[in-house]
């Protein structure tokens, strides 16, 4: 995949789950990766990992819901590497339950991890990045709960479906400064972190729903991720891309 090689990238949410695989594959394609986690301990040992396999990374702990810890890590980065070139917005916080169990203490920390912190990414990005660069990037990790409604997942749609909104809104207003604005929406994954929410069982009947009859793994999302950062991608701007098998297409 070409164009990847020393690409100063930052992801957020990148201390286990998706956003390790991420981290781990952009770093073996050459990119310099900013892993971080609201759990530094978890970001230091996929950091390490990347290190220890010859890669480029480093760690940063903190809650990027808050708007004054990304700047500080954004603006760490940048000072250690140079400008950045990429922002993958992955953190989030997944709870499924019930409309009416949902509270004020979930909501927030919800819209926290998974909308602030896509605002304030973006506001970091624009400050740290180069304006002479031909290109820049913005990846959002939305999903497909925010095209198909599904039971107890009242919260964590609404922040999806303001995601992707929010992605179409942003390839607009920055593609005139060179920077393109894509969203993600992986579907049925397991990792370990999605392992207190879905059970095995769980992804068994999914996979039966699915049109391609499996479930997806991580190197499917990035690897898919690559794809929009690459040079072969320079021209896709505000799109979905769909990493689920078909699930949004059949409804």
């Amino acid at each position: 995949m070409s164009g990847l090689a020393g690409k100063k990238v930052l992801i957020s949410g990148a201390g286990r789950g998706l956003g390790e695989a991420i981290a781990e594959h952009l770093a073996s394609l050459g990119a310099v990766v900013a892993v971080c986690d609201l759990n530094e301990e978890s970001a230091q040992v996929v950091a390490a990992r990347i290190i220890e396999a010859g890669g480029n990374a480093v760690a940063y702990g903190g809650d990027l819901g808050s708007r004054q810890v990304f700047h500080d890590v954004m603006a760490a980065f940048a000072r250690a590497y140079g400008p950045v070139d990429v922002l993958i917005n992955n953190a989030s916080y997944l709870v499924y339950e019930p409309i009416e169990k949902v509270t004020e203490e979930t909501l927030d920390r919800m819209i926290a991890s998974g909308l602030k912190a896509v605002f304030w990414g973006v506001q970091a990005f624009l400050e740290h990045r180069d304006p002479a660069a031909p290109v820049g990037h913005i990846i959002n990790y939305s999903s497909p709960v925010a095209y198909r409604g599904r039971p107890n997942t009242g919260a964590y749609t609404a922040i999806k479906g303001a995601v992707a909104a929010l992605t179409n809104v942003l390839a607009g207003e920055l593609g005139p400064r060179g920077i393109r604005v894509n969203a993600i929406a992986p579907g049925s994954v397991p990792t370990p972190a999605t392992a207190g929410f879905v059970s095995a069982e769980d992804y068994e009947r999914r996979a039966k729903n699915i049109p391609l009859r499996r479930n997806g793994r991580p190197d499917d999302v990035s690897k898919a991720v690559a794809f929009l950062l690459s040079d072969e991608a320079e021209f896709i701007n505000g799109a979905m891309l769909a990493i689920d098998g078909g699930i949004i297409a059949a409804g």
